[in-house]
């Protein structure tokens, strides 16, 4: 009996193969009303923050996940790291989320369409 050949390394398996991230993102922003999103969604809207203000502001102790879900939901909010010195003296990078133009969009869209009641 014959073994079937494996597929060619340029083929490849996953030629056809998108991240599964990609696939489940919505098209746009299709709101929230979580009310640590909100919080969240507020103190971005007003300035930059960093990971600790985003934990305090929205009240909870895991920042990043809260922005992770915020991106599954279909905002950007990119993190730009930004040099800084921690409390022990030494330089490091932490992370600042803030709201692209097309965010702030999209989030007004939703806004809208929950005044007029056609969106939760």
């Amino acid at each position: 009996m014959r073994k079937t050949p494996a597929p060619a390394k340029a083929q490849g398996v996953f030629q056809n193969h998108t991240e599964q991230i990609d696939s489940i993102k919505p098209a746009y922003f299709l709101g929230t009303d979580n009310p640590r999103h909100l919080r969240a969604i507020h103190a971005l809207w007003v300035s930059p923050q960093p990971r600790e203000s985003i934990d305090s502001r929205a009240g909870c102790s895991n920042g990043p996940d809260l922005i992770a879900e915020l991106r599954r939901r279909g905002l950007d909010l990119p993190c730009q790291r930004t040099p800084c010195i921690d409390r022990d003296g030494f330089e490091v990078k932490r992370g600042i989320y803030y709201l692209t133009d097309k965010d702030k969009r999209l989030i007004r869209r939703w806004k809208n369409k929950r005044k007029q009641g056609g969106a939760k």
